[in-house]
């Protein structure tokens, strides 16, 4: 993908960045021996007259989900070490230190079999979350970095909770028509919504080819939507899929969106933000049946040289914050960019990883493209002026 990302990481020297959940974690490994450190200051100061045997018994617990075995257990040590020697220490040491001693010594056997257990379940997770990375990557291999005058940028994030297959998928195809691009989220996860990702896909591609207009392109992929439905049986018979088809023609005169029930796209030019809204709502693939004649709504934009066209999922607008808040991009790029779709999705990725706390509750895509001038771009489509420019509703 564009920019060296994936999966929320960027490379920096060969190596992947952590992710801000990642960074908290290593953040939080110095909790253990912090509280060891508070026992023995607290313990010092007020000359054994205080009992710190709870905080060193917290310590070693804390141990657990954030140290590997061997830390735990020198935490552990450490902790039961200093507990001996308040006991030792004591003037007239008695039976009611050897409770708190015994249970410290407990509380320590008990934190390393929960860092193997816990350990063991991350493994598990991590295997199942990239099982189900290099299956996504299968079906939806990286995009190009340039189509004609257009810079491209995508990225796909993937939820900490989640180790299932996601339906998020994006394409762009140049084509005799113009050139033309898709975002969608099928509903649900996992292998059926893998198939249905691949058709819509395919569908795609080969109405993009032989569709002259946007509308021939929508219908046809309503068409396959229904085709995957009526084959498929329980729930899965009850899938839909949300989806952005845009298209620029040849002469890159104006932007054209069909939205299918999805995110408005945002326009991102002169520091300013616009959510591309259509017109008259449709409803998404899968819950609406096309005929040749009935009407596919279709809005007209234009799409300045420099400006960046953002489509994204919902992972996106409906991750939440720790006040169950969703996030908004809109404020994250209201500001002055470079002619740059990486630059611009970062900006979006830095914000909503801050405002969850780098805990992404649903799968997202973004796709971003960047329309240059003439002169810089690499411009190889065929000039094909249109002659005026349709109503909406097209």
């Amino acid at each position: 993908m564009g920019g060296g990302m994936r999966n929320g990481r960027r490379k920096s020297g060969g190596r992947e960045e952590p992710t801000e959940r990642e960074r908290r974690r290593l953040r939080l490994r110095w909790l253990p021996a912090a509280m060891i450190v508070a026992a023995l200051v607290v313990s010092f100061v007020t000359r054994g007259a205080l009992n710190t045997f709870p905080l060193l018994a917290a310590a070693t617990v804390v141990a657990a989900p954030l140290l590997s075995l061997r830390g735990t257990c020198a935490i552990g040590v450490v902790a039961n070490l200093l507990g001996l020697s308040i006991v030792i220490l004591k003037r007239e040491p008695g039976i009611d230190e050897a409770v708190p001693f015994s249970s410290l010594v407990l509380l320590t056997v008990v934190a390393a079999f929960l860092n193997v257990v816990l350990a063991r379940d991350r493994a598990q997770l991590r295997t199942s979350r990239e099982v189900a990375a290099v299956l996504q990557r299968a079906v939806l291999p990286d995009l190009p970095d340039r189509v004609g005058r257009l810079a491209v940028a995508t990225r796909y994030e993937v939820a900490h909770k989640e180790a299932a297959i996601g339906g998020d998928f994006f394409a762009i195809k140049e084509t005799p028509h113009g050139i033309r691009m898709l975002i969608a989220d099928v509903r649900g996860k996992g292998l059926q919504a893998i198939r249905t990702v691949n058709a819509l896909l395919g569908s795609f591609h080969e109405a993009s080819q032989h569709r002259p207009d946007l509308p021939g392109v929508v219908r046809q992929l309503e068409n396959r939507m229904q085709e995957v439905i009526s084959e498929s049986s329980g729930e899965d018979a009850e899938s839909f899929a949300t989806a952005v088809v845009a298209e620029l023609p040849p002469d890159y005169s104006v932007l054209r969106i069909a939205n299918r029930g999805h995110e408005a796209p945002l326009l991102v030019h002169d520091g300013k933000v616009l959510p591309l809204e259509p017109a008259t709502p449709a409803l998404p693939l899968g819950l609406d049946l096309l005929d040749a004649d009935d009407e596919v709504p279709v809005d007209l934009f234009d799409l300045p040289v420099g400006a960046t066209l953002v489509l994204y999922t919902d992972g996106i607008n409906e991750a939440r914050d720790a006040d169950g808040v969703f996030f908004d991009p809109v404020p994250a790029l209201s500001r002055h960019f470079p002619p740059d779709p990486d630059a611009v999705l970062d900006a979006v990725l830095s914000a909503v990883s801050r405002h969850t706390g780098g805990n992404l509750q649903d799968d997202a895509a973004l796709f971003a493209v960047t329309l240059e001038d003439a002169v810089s771009g690499a411009d190889r489509l065929r000039p094909a002026p249109e002659t005026g420019r349709p109503e909406h509703g097209a």
